[in-house]
């Protein structure tokens, strides 16, 4: 798009140049970040078609550690995708207003997450060809069958959710944008289908929205809790507990949590919009922040304060290689980088501004992340019934470089998701149907 074909843009008021600035504009840094993904992308996709060539031998993966940082991720994108229900269904019902233009935000990432989790999870099958038999020989008291059915209710909520909050702004960008290329204005044209504002239309989508917000809470407390029983219904120490369920749960909030606040800050800093995304809202993403977290803190100590008491068997070797063996950085960097210090930062106010509340998320994900890689692979390397005789690979892993570049790319494909999807679309809802105050104009829509 030419800069004068931009200037040719028109609009109607402030609000809507501001949010719908970016849709036009296409910025050489923007060229530049999704060249930088396609090229992850690519090359991950050279180590997926080594795997597909040469089979999962190419990776660290053997009989004891059946299951490597692909399920890591898997858990891990599983657990990001919960933040769309948290802002979706919980803050909404909850009539929270200050939470309505981080909404849009949360879903966009819902959405890519999801996908990403359901694209890895085929990733770690040898053959994908077969994962089709999973669906034709469904068995119905395997937890894997729970497991698909569930992912795809939730992607199918969560994109409908989407979709939904799109509609009014999906109709003005078909209606005001001009200077735009005609298969954009196609798009528009057809996702906003025959929207008009209508008063029966708006009031359809907001019973619409609110049984979309009700039905989603229960499945997003589903998906994770059908994920930790993929664990413990599995014989391994460290997973056979009754607290994996809420333990799962409450840690995919905290993470989905820091992810939108590490979202918030770079699209408040890129499209600039700090009118719409106040320190305000860091600050109450701060609150909630510290809550989940103090939730979170609660299980992990539910978690390891039993078998660490007993010290039985192999459990007890188990908590010896997390706590002072080799896993004990890793482990120590997750409890207090991760979990304990974010806590006690992010009570002092001064911490909840934007750029310090960034920088306390990134470790919080960072944490989340390794926290996912200790739940899979330590566990895994620690059998109730060891193999004898088995090749020095099998006690240990590490993983190649075809499983580093294919998970770097899940990352690059889901951060490629959202950027598209900002791009194309309206990232803070612009249409208002609701009250707002004078005094306070940003943050009352």
């Amino acid at each position: 798009m030419s800069k004068q074909s931009e200037h040719q843009q028109e609009f109607s008021e402030r609000r809507e140049k501001d949010l719908l600035r970016h849709i036009i504009k296409t910025s050489l840094n923007y060229k530049l970040w999704i060249a930088f993904l396609i090229l992850i992308i690519l090359i991950g996709m050279y180590g997926y078609y080594r795997q597909l060539k040469y089979g999962l031998i190419v990776t660290a993966m053997r009989d004891y550690t059946s299951w490597g940082i692909y399920i890591s991720n898997f858990v891990f994108f599983v657990a990001i995708s919960l933040v769309g229900s948290l802002f979706s269904s919980i803050l909404k019902l909850n009539k929270n207003e200050w939470s309505k233009p981080l909404t849009r935000i949360s879903e966009i990432i819902a959405v890519s997450a999801i996908i990403c989790a359901i694209v890895i999870i085929i990733v770690d099958m040898g053959r994908p060809d077969r994962f089709f038999y999973v669906i034709r020989y469904l068995r119905i008291q395997s937890p894997i069958i729970w497991d698909v059915i569930i992912i795809s209710t939730y992607l199918v909520i969560s994109l409908i959710l989407l979709y939904s909050s799109l509609l009014p702004d999906l109709a003005l960008c078909r209606d005001r944008l001009t200077a735009i290329p005609q298969w954009k204005k196609k798009l528009y044209r057809m996702l906003a289908i025959n929207w008009r504002n209508h008063p029966n239309q708006l009031d359809m989508l907001q019973k619409v929205t609110k049984i979309l917000a009700i039905s989603v809470l229960p499945v997003a407390f589903a998906i994770h809790t059908v994920t930790s029983w993929l664990f413990a219904t599995t014989w391994r120490p460290g997973w056979d507990s009754t607290n994996l369920g809420p333990y799962f749960v409450s840690g995919a909030f905290m993470a989905g949590a820091a992810a939108i606040i590490i979202a918030m800050y770079f699209i408040r800093k890129s499209l600039h919009l700090k009118a719409y995304i106040t320190e305000v809202h860091f600050d109450k993403m701060g609150k909630l922040l510290v809550l989940l977290s103090l939730v979170y803190l609660y299980f992990n100590i539910n978690e390891y304060l039993g078998p660490a008491f007993k010290m039985v068997g192999v459990e007890g070797e188990h908590i010896i290689e997390l706590f002072v063996g080799k896993y004990a950085p890793m482990y120590w960097f997750v409890q207090l980088g991760g979990l304990v210090l974010p806590i006690v930062f992010l009570l002092f106010k001064g911490m909840r501004r934007s750029l310090p509340i960034f920088i306390i998320s990134t470790f919080i994900i960072l944490g989340a992340w390794f926290k996912r890689f200790l739940i899979v692979i330590p566990s895994l390397q620690h059998p109730y019934l060891p193999i004898q005789g088995v090749d020095e690979s099998y006690l240990h892993y590490n993983p190649t470089w075809e499983e580093w570049a294919i998970t770097l790319a899940s990352f690059a494909w889901f951060l490629l998701i959202i950027t598209v999807l900002i791009k194309l679309f309206p990232i803070i809802p612009i249409q208002k149907h609701e009250h707002v105050s004078k005094r306070h104009p940003i943050l009352n829509f």
